[in-house]
């Protein structure tokens, strides 16, 4: 009998862990797969067999698309190559977004620039439909040379935005002490095209040349290492500590030393708004995240 209970429970354990793979198995998909076009379906593209995305903007409409999935936890990333020359006025956008008045996003947006100027990497992050969490930085290379890798990496205990593997923000959950973190919404992977010459470039003192148009953006690469979210269930099951959920490793709950050291010369560099740093805007009355422990 005692051997028979042995077996069945390493039985029992073997189904379990399997229906954990298989409702959490992540999704490793390209554009053509995973995602379609939402918005100026004339000014997109999906070519190179499906791996690359080209967004246009001109005076008649941007372009944008969306994954068919959402997605609670995991690793976002994507390839980005942006708007040679002068780009100014508009904007790039690579985001993860649920939907409705209370919903949660995290934010790249990469505003256009004047010939000769860096571009702006503006990040932010959405939690209950309160955003207002805004950090800047110049990247350190040229990102219309090139492909670079943009990744955001999304788990029960921290946010990471990385740029070539390099971490510029952290946002930690401190849900415990009231501050709200998103991990009970599923969000979708969102990019897309657009002019926005009344804020983007200099507050929006540069305006959109037209003359310059058409403004094309490529992406490519586009991976979601994540759990698919499949409605409240996938609260508690993304969140599980189990092999699937690579995520949830103790590994990937906090930066290492040498990460804390990229962040740290990132931010000591490239660095050019924090919200947290802007006491005027915020007449003094800083989000409580400001006063935690962030890295």
């Amino acid at each position: 009998m005692a051997k028979f209970n042995e077996i069945f429970l390493a039985s029992f354990i073997f189904a379990v862990a399997l229906l954990f793979n298989l409702l959490l198995a992540p999704v490793d998909a390209k554009f053509s797969k995973s995602m379609y076009i939402t918005w100026g379906l004339q000014h997109t593209a999906i070519q190179g067999n499906g791996e690359d995305l080209q967004l246009v903007l001109d005076q008649t409409s941007g372009s944008a698309a969306q994954t068919k999935k959402a997605f609670l936890f995991g690793s976002i990333e994507m390839l980005i190559k942006l708007i040679p020359g002068n780009s100014a006025g508009t904007v790039t956008a690579y985001y993860l977004s649920s939907t409705g008045s209370q919903h949660d996003e995290i934010d790249f947006e990469f505003l256009g620039n004047v010939s000769g100027q860096p571009y702006i990497v503006h990040t932010n992050l959405y939690t209950q439909g309160i955003g207002n969490r805004e950090q800047q930085f110049y990247l350190w290379f040229d990102p219309t040379a090139d492909f670079h890798n943009y990744t955001i990496h999304w788990n029960p205990k921290e946010i990471v935005w990385y740029v070539d593997g390099l971490p510029l923000r952290v946002f930690r959950n401190y849900e415990k002490e009231g501050i709200a973190y998103p991990n009970k919404q599923g969000m979708k992977v969102y990019t897309s095209l657009w002019n926005a010459d009344d804020w983007a470039t200099r507050g929006g003192l540069v305006k959109t040349d037209w003359s310059d148009a058409p403004f094309i953006a490529r992406l490519s690469h586009f991976r979601a290492r994540a759990c698919r979210w499949n409605g409240p269930v996938s609260i508690s099951q993304c969140a599980a500590n189990v092999p699937a959920n690579w995520w949830t490793n103790p590994i990937y709950s906090r930066l290492s030393y040498g990460q804390m050291g990229q962040l740290s010369w990132v931010r000591k560099n490239h660095m050019i708004y924090d919200y947290c740093a802007d006491f005027k805007r915020f007449n003094g009355q800083m989000a409580p995240e400001c006063f935690k422990n962030q890295f």
